[in-house]
């Protein structure tokens, strides 16, 4: 090959040696830029531009708060969501009730006066409705629920801290330049910044990731901060309000509830005739109703009778009911006046009698009464609880039923409770169409189970109501049809039975119970026996699911063998 050719190629190469050298020195400028250039795009977060915006960490609401200093107010819907759903508006009235477990505040519209457990308090500024929205004192919620909440003046943000919640102070580094320090989007200098932070400016870290911190600043900017440029500071916890235990609750940590029924109709129960009822430990007697629409109480109350059950070492839990009847339970419980009625006559009672308890039982309730219901007993806890008493309420298997079963709240009432009674009975009530056990063992513990998974209430608050009577069923053929009928009998009088007509009981396996078939006068005569077994079997249930205990409906239809038997509810 010729010299001059060699020089050809040599020369043809050199191009492709640049081109490469300068591919190289691009490839090296992207990744030093990539490593040690950091962004200087700004970007607004989506909150910006809103007026006084609300934050719960670094959750931004999508309403604003209203006012300022002693006027801060919070929307209702933020408070709903994020402080209390329980929180209510009755706007017919303008207002607005909140409730814990020792406190019942009502405040109105544009009201600076308000009520707290029924006193009245003045409040520094007065809820306001702007815009269809209603706002309610950011100082009141403080005192209420002890909450904290901080106004940042200049930006208009608003911070809102939650009980227990820690709180890392810190703030940037001082600069002697006086540069700022970029917040910025992610944990990545080439993440764009949301907002330059002035030296000495206090932060909260919320969080750490490696060499960040997930600050958010007192505007409101949250994001992300070289540690290096931060300095932690204390660190605070909102502190929690916890309710005290009632002394009448502490008797039942360390045993559990062996409660009965007393069913007082016309003439008061007489302690003379009860006798001795071993191994319970509460009665409810049903003394109270609702008497009208105004919310008025009916008493059958009885001080005697409590003198001799706390003499037997008996708590006493006064039962309340709603008469049953869904037009005065629409009216009675419709509004807060008329609740505060029957809640201030209810606690009266209470004291007059020296009552340990109430004991709710509210049934035949249309669907869309519901809500009253759960915020009657919303209401009635903190008054309750500052006299020292145990609010328990009874409520039906779960069931399609809209009088009876579909109106209660299980899971919201179980919060706002001391125990919960299920009345595991009527399976098969007295008009059923066809005749059957009043509560077999497997719709029982069905029924309990739905409770505690679907609704979960606790079982440390639920009680197994269980029934002292059964049904003696009569079913007649005529014409190749049977009519069915039945009559309620206590557990002394179906051993009269099967003493009578020499029956030999037989466990039913689908029932769990003992079983008892004969004829009279031309008709076949059906028993599902509550009796020793029975009762032993609920009492097992109780223990095996760690309920709070058993109850029974009711006193008089029991017998010697049942107070026996339940009261093994509390041997280990």
């Amino acid at each position: 090959m010729s010299r001059k050719n060699k020089w050809s190629r040599r020369n043809s190469r050199k191009p492709w040696r640049k081109l490469g050298l300068a591919v190289v020195f691009l490839l090296s400028a992207y990744i030093v830029y990539r490593i040690f250039v950091p962004s200087h795009t700004h970007i607004d977060p989506e909150w910006k531009g809103m007026d006084k915006p609300i934050f719960f960490a670094d959750e931004v609401e999508r309403y604003s708060a209203a006012g300022t200093g002693a006027s801060l107010s919070l929307p209702l819907p933020v408070i709903q969501a994020k402080i209390d759903d329980g929180v209510r508006y009755e706007k017919t009235t303008g207002s607005v009730i909140l409730a814990t477990a020792d406190k019942l505040v009502r405040v109105q519209i544009g009201k600076r006066q308000g009520s707290l457990n029924n006193a009245a308090f003045n409040l520094n500024s007065a809820p306001s409705e702007q815009d269809g929205v209603v706002y309610v004192p950011a100082d009141l919620l403080e005192q209420v629920y002890g909450v904290e909440v901080e106004e940042d003046k200049p930006s208009g943000a608003v911070r809102v801290f939650m009980p227990g919640e820690s709180i890392q102070h810190a703030e940037v580094k001082p600069d002697k330049a006086g540069r700022t320090s970029p917040l910025r989007l992610g944990a990545s200098i080439h993440s764009p910044i949301l907002t330059d932070v002035p030296p000495e400016a206090h932060v909260r870290i919320l969080n750490r990731e490696g060499d960040w911190y997930y600050a958010q600043t007192d505007s409101g900017y949250t994001g992300f901060i070289r540690t290096k440029l931060v300095k932690p500071g204390e660190k605070d916890e909102v502190p929690k309000q916890e309710p005290k235990v009632l002394p009448a609750v502490q008797t039942w940590q360390s045993k559990r509830i062996n409660m009965t029924w007393e069913a007082v109709y016309q003439v008061p129960a007489n302690p003379k005739n009860i006798g001795s009822l071993p191994g319970i430990n509460v009665v409810s007697p049903t003394w109270f109703e609702l008497a009208d629409a105004k919310g008025n109480v009916n008493s059958k109350g009885d001080a005697k009778y409590v003198k001799w059950a706390h003499s037997q070492g008996m708590q006493v839990w006064g039962l309340y009911s709603n008469s049953f009847s869904p037009e005065l339970t629409t009216a009675a419980f419709a509004t807060f006046e008329t609740r505060t009625q029957a809640i201030k006559q209810l606690v009266g009672y209470a004291k007059q009698l020296d009552l340990d308890g109430i004991n709710l039982d509210f049934e035949n309730v249309k669907t869309t009464d519901g809500d009253n219901i759960t915020q009657f007993v919303r209401e009635l806890r903190p008054l309750a609880r500052a006299q020292g008493l145990i609010v328990s309420m009874d409520v039906t298997p779960k069931s399609d039923s809209e009088l009876w079963s579909k109106f209660l709240d299980r899971r919201a009432l179980s919060g706002l409770i001391d125990y919960m009674a299920l009345m595991a009975y009527d399976e098969h009530w007295a008009a059923s169409p066809v005749a059957g056990s009043v509560a077999s063992l497997p719709w029982t513990e069905a029924a309990l189970n739905k409770i505690l998974t679907e609704d979960a209430v606790p079982p440390s608050k639920l009680i197994l109501g269980v029934p002292l009577y059964t049904r003696v069923w009569t079913e007649t053929t005529k014409d190749g049809k049977t009519k069915v009928s039945s009559k309620a009998i206590g557990m002394s009088k179906a051993q009269s039975i099967i003493q009578q007509y020499g029956l030999k009981p037989k466990m039913a396996a689908d029932t769990g119970q003992n079983f008892v078939q004969y004829n009279e006068d031309g008709a076949v005569k059906k028993i599902w026996l509550e009796d020793e077994d029975s009762l032993s079997q609920r009492v097992a249930l109780v223990k095996s699911l760690s309920l709070a205990g058993i109850a029974s409906w009711t006193r008089s239809f029991g017998s010697a063998d049942a107070w026996k038997v339940l009261g093994q509810v509390n041997a280990y």
